[in-house]
């Protein structure tokens, strides 16, 4: 009980905090490699892990299906150890085109989330925390949250604020000013997304991001 008040006081507090811009979540680790103009930003990421869940093409509820399913998933739908706490909460969200036990344990939330569509779906990804490994991370009960190792990889990324209506737009801006630079998109742009809907808009940070290789 004291568990769950603790959990989710916490998620209050990085809701409060997170309308005014203050992020309190975990990212993945990176490293700048590289810059093409002044809002483009090449990183380099270690191998990862994170929770997901594909979706079949149907529009904003399918995605929205899917990201109650991983925050069910860290909020404690999930075969923990005994006593175990929530996972918590990271960022950022992620979203890309597709290419029940007595124990539960609560996950922290991270950042960003990850997300991307294509014609036959999509797939949303929650970055686990660094302290979690394959093998010491709690199992999703439901069986559509698999847990991924990402592998490692480039990408590059431009970052603006708003709402995220205008994703689909910037991506392709992001592939246009890629063109006739060292760097090519070796996959379908993705979005980076590190707020929730209470962010002010004018505070939020969305990226645009396609994992790219050096041209020959």
């Amino acid at each position: 009980m004291l568990q769950n008040v603790a959990y989710y006081s916490a998620l209050v507090l990085e809701t409060v905090a997170g309308t005014f811009g203050v992020r309190l979540y975990e990212e993945p680790a990176y490293q700048v490699v590289g810059h093409v103009g002044e809002d483009i930003e090449i990183r380099r990421y270690a191998p990862r892990l994170a929770a997901e869940v594909e979706y079949p093409k149907g529009g904003r509820r399918d995605g929205g299906d899917a990201f109650m399913l991983l925050f069910n998933y860290i909020a404690g739908a999930n075969q923990g150890a005994p006593g175990a706490n929530k996972i918590a909460m990271t960022v950022p969200v992620e979203m890309r085109a597709s290419d029940k036990a007595a124990a539960s344990e609560k996950i922290a939330m991270t950042a960003p989330v990850e997300m991307a569509d294509s014609g036959d779906g999509g797939r949303i990804r929650f970055f686990l925390p660094a302290s979690l490994t394959a093998e010491t991370a709690p199992r999703p009960a439901d069986a559509r949250v698999k847990l991924v190792t990402v592998p490692a990889e480039t990408i590059a990324v431009q970052r603006f604020s708003g709402v995220g209506w205008e994703m689909a737009e910037r991506q392709a801006e992001l592939v246009r000013k890629l063109a006739g630079t060292n760097w090519q998109p070796a996959a379908k742009p993705f979005a980076l997304y590190y707020d929730g809907p209470f962010t002010l808009p004018f505070l939020r940070r969305n990226e645009a991001a396609v994992a790219v290789s050096t041209r020959n």
